[in-house]
């Protein structure tokens, strides 16, 4: 990779502070769920910081997403590891649960008076607005990574989750249990495919 790794990102100078500071500022700005982080998170570390490639940053949602517990959470875990190992985790973690935890402290303190505020209500409608925009923004990207692969198998693996779970209602679980199967064993069709082909260019 051209890419810096994780072992020489941690003696890049000032890194463990921009990790953090990054994740804070992304978690301060975030509205709308786990979602949304994905492509501020994206822009960061793999447009501008360039110290995750797409495919990376694909790879590391995946895992987030099907993890236990909040997706921004997770990715955050992954994505601090990634980069600067457990201390990085640790540091992105951090920097992503301290802006909610203490804006929803201060916001308890005074809920019941705003709760039927209609302007309250209001921005909560124009902001659900724009969170549905970014998320759209989350699936193109993530779609589009499937489809630059060029095989027929993931989009329709795609679109087949897609159709288990909107329309009949099949628990979520199960499909990311059976796509996670689907892949590992493409995976691994793909590796004896790839030895049989070399094995047969030294026979002949």
């Amino acid at each position: 990779m051209a890419l810096l790794g994780g072992e020489r990102l941690k003696r890049e100078k000032g890194v463990y502070g921009k990790l953090f500071f990054s994740t804070l500022k992304l978690s301060a700005g975030t509205f709308g769920g786990g979602f949304v982080i994905v492509p501020l998170m994206r822009e960061k570390f793999v447009n501008e910081l360039h110290w995750i490639d797409e495919q990376e940053m694909l790879d590391l949602v995946a895992i987030a997403e099907s993890s236990p517990g909040a997706i921004a959470v997770n990715a955050s875990i992954l994505v601090g590891y990634h980069v600067a190992g457990c201390l990085g985790a640790l540091l992105a973690v951090l920097g992503t649960v301290l802006p909610p935890l203490v804006i929803i402290s201060v916001i308890s303190g005074f809920y019941g008076a705003v709760r039927d505020n209609a302007i309250v209500n209001t921005a909560m409608a124009g902001m659900l607005a724009g969170v549905a925009a970014v998320i759209c923004d989350v699936v193109l990207t993530m779609g589009a990574g499937v489809l630059r692969q060029k095989r027929l198998l993931y989009p329709a693996v795609m679109v087949l989750s897609f159709i288990a779970v909107r329309f009949l209602n099949v628990n979520i679980i199960a499909v990311i249990l059976v796509c996670a199967a689907v892949g590992a064993a493409d995976t691994v069709f793909r590796r004896h495919r790839g030895q049989f082909h070399r094995k047969a260019v030294k026979r002949l």
